[in-house]
């Protein structure tokens, strides 16, 4: 197993052959630290602290055959930053959870040394989506991050090269849509290559498509069902589900450009059956068994030693029989959608908010029974408002061909929410193949595709109403493992366990409180919190530094078995 985040190809829906990874070590004002981990971390090397302008430099030789232009290539810097790359200014970004590409050709020297510097500056400021950090951690707030933390590469492509693949499945084929940076790439030959399932190579050449500013989209359907394999036989499609996770490679072919990606046949949607509304992936009815999981790490913070941590957190669940993730509050590198893809985890993908946060106003009053008021947006400015949904657009075209990703979370329990209803619409008119929860918890607008709530003190069962139910958090049960604790002077979770015994009897019993008897009425999923303990917060599954498993892995599953059998009696 590869252990290095410079050994694992950092975009894995579009590999090229000609990369150069810059993470590894760089320098903050003349102190070595380590790339992409966040200068607050342990891994970093760096005692960094969140509100500090960090000045980056790097020292590099072009390692790239000498044709075409070069592309650099960030996955997230949080959050205001600006590049110079050989003391001219490259360009500046403003975001921190999303990735972002500059053409550096013009300012490089592709024989001798190149000095990369980036200028970093992240205050928390609410105006920009920071999700749960905050300067004063605890509790339920978590050390804030700062800085580059996710991975930094350069990419050889040719003059004229595709910018960008989009993918959208059904049972049938896939819709591909290919952008250049050529505007006359519309009149160019396109082709593609797709590895059906019996090791079949199924090419389809594009037709023409049309020239949109200074690049070209072209949209093609590949039919996969009823094609010919080699034996000269109909083709049937083989479906992604958690259970077979297949995923079909395809090769795309633009004039001297090729880049390889991967994709999967599945449908996600709400139907009827037997009267009730449930949600069915590839036409049949889901439960979503899902687990919270907010993407902390003790050594690294945002960022784990390897990003096969990432799929070991993944196989970790699948091994606790869950088949669902929600990402809660945080747009992780691509590396982990992979490994979701690949092991079959379908995600339930949260929005990272902005603006302010009242814990009373929030928190207490849903909490105790007040989920109706006409606050929201009110302190939200206009610049807010912008921000938060170009960060939702640009979220959801970033991971738009994942096809572990099945629904989206736009606000969480009034946090930062404004026109909900309008935030519904912008987001299913920019993709309409995923679900959304437009307010997860409650003070839900008219338009969800769920009736979404979360029950962390109620021992009873809500009820389905005019849409699928969705529990979207519920438990949270702590139990403090002396040794493996962030902070055990001040532990934080609802309720307690003093052992793993009483814990994972806690947990069944709350499943068979508030979720197995509302699964043939038309519950859809539950989200368990959580994957892992997050530093004051101990009522994970695992431990923060994911060394010891707080609950019972055989009742685990048997319970898994038990909502499996509810779902076969609707």
């Amino acid at each position: 197993m590869v252990d290095s985040v410079k050994d694992f190809y950092p975009r894995p829906q579009l590999v090229r052959d000609n990369i150069q990874a810059l993470d590894g070590e760089w320098e903050i004002d003349g102190k070595k630290v380590i790339v992409p981990y966040p200068p607050e971390s342990k891994l970093s090397g760096f005692k960094g602290k969140t509100g500090d302008v960090y000045k980056y430099k790097k020292i590099f030789r072009v390692d790239l055959p000498d044709e075409g232009r070069i592309l650099l290539h960030f996955g997230a810097v949080d959050n205001k930053a600006r590049f110079f790359v050989n003391k001219k200014e490259a360009g500046c970004h403003e975001g921190g959870y999303l990735s972002f590409t500059l053409d550096i050709t013009d300012f490089i020297s592709r024989q001798g040394d190149n000095e990369l510097e980036v200028e970093v500056f992240d205050n928390t400021d609410n105006t920009y989506p920071y999700g749960k950090q905050r300067i004063k951690r605890g509790g339920m707030w978590y050390t804030p991050v700062s800085g580059i933390w996710k991975s930094v590469w350069m990419e050889r492509v040719p003059e004229s090269y595709i910018k960008d693949v989009r993918i959208t499945p059904s049972l049938k084929g896939i819709t591909l849509e290919v952008t250049t940076n050529d505007p006359k790439g519309a009149d160019m030959a396109l082709g593609a290559d797709v590895t059906l399932s019996d090791g079949t190579l199924l090419h389809h050449d594009f037709g023409g498509g049309m020239g949109i500013g200074r690049s070209a989209v072209i949209r093609t359907f590949i039919k996969i069902d009823g094609a010919f394999t080699d034996k000269g036989e109909l083709y049937s499609p083989r479906l992604w589900t958690p259970e077979d996770p297949y995923l079909y490679s395809i090769k795309i072919y633009y004039m001297h450009d090729v880049v390889e990606s991967y994709f999967a046949l599945r449908t996600i949607e709400i139907g009827e059956v037997n009267g009730v509304k449930r949600v069915l992936l590839n036409g049949k009815p889901v439960f979503m068994h899902g687990v919270l999981d907010q993407g902390y790490f003790s050594d690294g913070i945002f960022t784990p030693k390897s990003p096969f941590e990432y799929e070991k957190d993944i196989l970790r669940m699948k091994e606790l029989g869950l088949n669902m993730i929600r990402k809660h509050i945080k747009v992780e590198p691509e590396s982990f959608y992979y490994f979701c893809d690949r092991h079959g985890m379908m995600v339930f993908q949260d929005m990272v908010n902005n603006g302010k946060y009242s814990y009373f106003r929030d928190t207490v009053l849903p909490t105790v029974g007040f989920r109706k008021h006409r606050l929201f947006g009110k302190r939200r400015t206009k610049e807010e408002k912008k921000v938060f949904e170009r960060h939702m657009r640009d979220t959801l075209k970033e991971l738009y061909n994942h096809p572990c990703i099945v629904a989206y979370t736009i606000f969480n329990e009034g946090w930062g929410e404004f026109d909900a209803d309008r935030m519904y619409l912008v987001a299913k008119g920019e993709d309409p193949t995923r679900l959304y929860d437009s307010a997860s918890g409650w003070f839900g607008g008219k338009l969800n595709d769920f009736d979404s709530v979360h029950n962390y003190f109620s021992g009873k069962a809500d009820r389905p109403k005019n849409r699928p139910l969705f529990i979207s958090e519920f438990g949270g049960v702590s139990y403090p493992v002396k040794g493996h604790m962030f902070n055990e002077d001040k532990p934080y979770g609802y309720g307690s366990a003093g052992n793993s015994t009483e814990l994972t009897d806690r947990i069944i019993a709350r499943y068979r409180e508030i979720i197995i008897p509302v699964i043939k009425e038309g519950a859809c999923g539950s989200v368990y919190t959580q994957l892992s303990d997050v530093e004051d917060e101990i009522n994970g599954f695992y431990t923060y530094d994911r060394e010891v498993l707080k609950v019972d892995k055989e009742k685990m599953l048997a319970l898994s078995e038990e909502i499996k059998g509810e779902l076969k009696r609707i």
